[in-house]
């Protein structure tokens, strides 16, 4: 056995490995493992490295092999870069839309491709909207795309909202008692620098609502409210209703307009039968007070008729006493 293992040990010492040649193989080796590892990350990445190179993307395979360790999806972050390319949106710059800052966004929970239309929509309707501002909007949860096509076609908010209240109509009552039922339609447009931190949809309906009950409400008579209806809308404007919200107020128009109850009429009618039972208290009151006067001098009259006969009865029993003690004689001798 120790022949044998000698026997091939000797061929194999007998070769002079020299220092070049273990560095040649080195170079070699370390070459083949990064061929193997550029062929794999071709044919991992291949496709998606040549759609970004094909569209001017600006998208490294190094990237797209560090989206595979980060766990990002990286179709998702080339489209994307693919439609900013094309749409002409600045992707070279340091405050433009980089890989790094599509990633950054992704990791966060954002949504890319959302964002991305946004950005192409607002750009094409000459709105500035960066991209930070608009990955900034998505993160608070709002929905960027849909504040930039409201910002474009402006929406429409019915005040107020059957949806929301139940009711269809507001109420309001001039000064001359009538009730009117009025029914809005607010038009407003995303005001994207209040978007982050401003009030919704249901503050414009509340403080649109309550200004159209105030106008109303300072208005002589109902008359004058269906003469001019417009004369709320623009007393509504001027009052700046849209501050610290996320939309801008374009337009107030009255949709509808009814006259409801005579609220002040039926008030006053409440008032004068309450007066009514008021005075007739008042004078059951009074009745009662006479009523309990005269029981009370019946009983004085009683009274003072019960001490006369009293007195009366003390005569009897003086003059029988004065006769006893012969006090009525004396005073008959002296007479």
């Amino acid at each position: 056995m120790q022949s044998l293992a000698n026997d091939l040990w000797l061929p194999l010492a007998q070769v002079n490995f020299s220092a070049t040649t273990i560095a040649w193989w080195a170079v070699i080796g370390l070459l083949a493992l990064i061929a193997l590892f550029v062929v794999i990350s071709f044919f991992a990445f291949g496709a998606l490295w040549v759609q970004a190179f094909a569209a001017s993307a600006r998208v490294s395979m190094l990237s797209l092999i560090g989206m595979y360790f980060r766990q990002v999806r990286a179709p998702i972050i080339v489209h994307a870069k693919i439609m900013a390319a094309q749409a002409g949106l600045d992707i070279t710059s340091r405050n433009g839309i980089l890989t790094q800052r599509l990633e950054a966004h992704y990791l966060a929970g954002g949504n890319v491709m959302n964002v991305i239309q946004a950005i192409i929509a607002a750009h094409r309707a000459g709105i500035d909207l960066d991209f930070d501002r608009a990955a900034a909007i998505d993160l608070a949860g709002r929905d960027v795309q849909d504040a930039v096509r409201t910002s474009v076609q402006p929406k429409v908010i019915d005040c107020p909202d059957p949806r929301r209240s139940g009711k269809a109509t507001l109420s309001a009552i001039a000064r001359d008692g009538v009730e009117l039922r009025v029914r809005t339609r607010v038009t407003v447009r995303t005001n994207l620098e209040q978007l982050i931190g401003g009030a919704t949809e249901e503050t414009i309906i509340a403080r649109v609502g309550e200004s159209i009950i105030s106008s109303i409400g300072s208005s002589e008579t109902h008359q004058t409210v269906l003469e001019n209806p417009d004369m709320i809308s623009r007393t509504v404007l001027r009052r700046g209703l849209d501050a610290q919200t996320a939309f801008q107020i374009v337009s107030i128009d009255i949709a509808d307009i009814d006259v409801g109850d005579n609220i002040g009429a039926r008030l006053r009618a409440d008032q004068a039968e309450a007066d009514v039972r008021v005075a007739r208290a008042l004078a059951e009151q009074r009745r009662a007070e006479a009523i309990a006067t005269e029981q009370e001098n019946r009983a004085s009259v009683a009274e003072n008729r019960a001490n006369l006969v009293l007195a009366e009865a003390e005569v009897p029993r003086a003059m029988a006493l004065a006769f006893k003690k012969g006090l009525l004689g004396n005073i008959t001798n002296a007479n």
